[in-house]
């Protein structure tokens, strides 16, 4: 009786195990304003992914595949539908994947290389491409219960339905290297053959081998959801943060019944949950005198979006992060680049491709 009741003290008190708490931006993880402060980029409606080609990057907007052309954007694919993931080969093969028409492999002028692959259901949540060799792709689904659209859903009903699949293109062969990932979000191929995955709702990065067992647990508790992976010119690795976490979404994540409740009865843009951009309307529930006074955002308020990009080193030790922060524009940063001695960044929040010299 007497542990019943201290359990029930300590979750009524929010103390203790039932405590709510998320990691701080300290260290190499100090908030600053390099990414909000960057120069002017190119406005694209919802850019998402973003693929070296031949050293020069494309990246997506909605069903389209772009590139620059003196200096700028110009469209040189249209898929069928949304692309939800990117990635080109050595070799300068572009694989797609299509949020309801599978995925396709191209040429480097976007012309079809490989058709043998669609497959819409199956890959109606892949998250992140890459090629582990010219022959060899390496698919992250996110979740296999909801599509990518419904990330909030996905986080919010606290599913691990995710898979890493390896796609041998010479054959069509799929081999399911991984299940039960929590929203893996990015991929690399390492190169001991060693694979890294970002888990989203994990909040961590983890190395699986190349028959897909666990190794080792990278990163962990990371103070936000974790997006895709590139390589650094300084032999480590550019990591992209979508959306921060917050003390209240980590108790609403801690309240079945009452998630259950909202998103049977809240329209899903107002739902308590990250998001990819924040602030544009009275509507949503961490607005209001929860983030502002007289109109002046309140620096301790909690924010549903954010901005950030994150170097570590070859060890995963993060040694400096870029930040878009809470009053700022450039949020829900999902893929990220290094060419030439310029970073590459997708805002899809901000809708914004920015470029950074380093």
């Amino acid at each position: 009786m007497t542990i019943a009741m201290g359990g029930w003290l300590e979750r009524f008190l929010g103390r203790g195990a039932a405590s709510v708490t998320v990691p701080p931006l300290d260290g190499a993880l100090k908030p600053n304003s390099l990414l909000e402060e960057a120069q002017p980029g190119f406005t694209v409606a919802a850019p998402d992914n973003l693929a070296l080609l031949g050293g020069a990057p494309v990246w997506s907007s909605g069903a389209q595949l772009l590139k620059l052309a003196g200096d700028k954007p110009s469209p040189f694919a249209t898929l069928q539908s949304d692309v939800t993931a990117l990635a080109c080969s050595d070799a300068g093969l572009i694989a797609v994947a299509c949020e309801k028409h599978g995925i396709a492999v191209l040429d480097h002028d976007g012309k079809p290389a490989i058709t043998a692959l669609r497959d819409g259901g199956k890959y109606a949540c892949a998250t992140a491409l890459a090629f582990a060799n010219n022959d060899t792709l390496l698919v992250c689904i996110g979740s296999t219960d909801n599509p990518l659209s419904a990330w909030q859903r996905d986080l919010l009903e606290q599913h691990r339905a995710g898979q890493l699949l390896r796609i041998d293109l010479k054959s069509g062969e799929v081999r399911q290297l991984a299940n039960k990932l929590a929203f893996p979000n990015g991929v690399l191929a390492d190169k001991d053959g060693s694979i890294i995955v970002s888990e989203s709702w994990a909040t961590r990065l983890i190395r699986l081998g190349p028959d897909g067992r666990m190794r080792a647990q990278l990163i962990e508790d990371l103070p936000g959801y974790p997006a895709r992976l590139a390589r650094a010119a300084r032999g480590g690795y550019w990591l992209t943060v979508f959306a921060p976490r917050s003390p209240l979404i980590e108790f609403v994540l801690r309240e079945p019944k009452y998630r259950r409740a909202m998103m049977a009865e809240v329209a899903p843009e107002n739902w308590i949950a990250p998001a990819l951009q924040s602030g544009l309307s009275f509507h949503e529930p961490m607005q209001g005198g929860a983030l502002k006074q007289m109109g002046i955002l309140k620096p301790w308020a909690p924010t549903r979006s954010y901005g950030l990009v994150v170097e570590v080193n070859e060890n995963f030790v993060p040694v400096r992060s870029l930040h878009s922060r809470a009053g700022g524009r450039r949020h829900g940063i999902t893929s990220a680049v290094e060419s030439g001695g310029r970073l590459w960044l997708t805002s899809k929040g901000g809708d914004e491709v920015v470029t950074i010299n380093l």
